[in-house]
């Protein structure tokens, strides 16, 4: 009898030399690798906005089936809920820096207004497949531990915490 698992996704450990973004719910963590070879400025940016502890105690502003987004400053606040999803640092990255990896589950991207060089703060984590969004946004990552955790997180969970665990240092 033979097994076939369609749509796994394969576990693979982080390359040795790459940044993990470790983010902290109340429903477990969640360890994102970042391509820092692939998209150097933007995982550049997105790091020094975790290490000014930019993310911590934001909310999840947008949950739906294929993703969960995050990155919004105002989330912070019950009293800005309607506005959630509109707001970054107001310093965008200004490069482009699109990969040629496909929008599969768990990978992690940069959302933007309309342009790849504007994106900021704003972060997805993929659910499932996406393949109409491919070649259209900076991917920076992918989880690594806590694919799980993603798919119970629900709109307004709250990002506790958000640390790096960088080799070397």
């Amino acid at each position: 009898m033979t097994v076939v698992v369609l749509n796994a996704q394969r576990a693979q450990a982080p390359a040795p030399d790459s940044p993990i973004m470790v983010i902290e719910t109340a429903k477990g963590t969640i360890e994102i690798e970042l391509f820092h070879k692939e998209a150097p400025k933007s995982v550049g940016h997105v790091m020094e906005l975790v290490r000014r502890n930019f993310y911590r105690s934001q909310r999840f502003h947008r949950v739906v089936a294929s993703m969960v987004n995050f990155g919004d400053v105002n989330s912070r606040d019950m009293l800005k809920e309607k506005v959630w999803g509109m707001a970054d640092t107001a310093n965008p990255i200004g490069v482009s820096e699109i990969s040629t990896r496909k929008h599969v589950r768990g990978m992690v991207g940069l959302g933007h207004s309309g342009d790849p060089k504007l994106a900021d703060s704003q972060m997805y984590i993929m659910k499932q497949a996406s393949p109409s969004i491919d070649g259209k946004y900076t991917i920076i990552g992918r989880v690594v531990a806590g694919i799980a955790v993603v798919d119970k997180l629900a709109y307004a969970d709250r990002l506790t915490n958000v640390t790096l665990k960088v080799p070397g240092k």
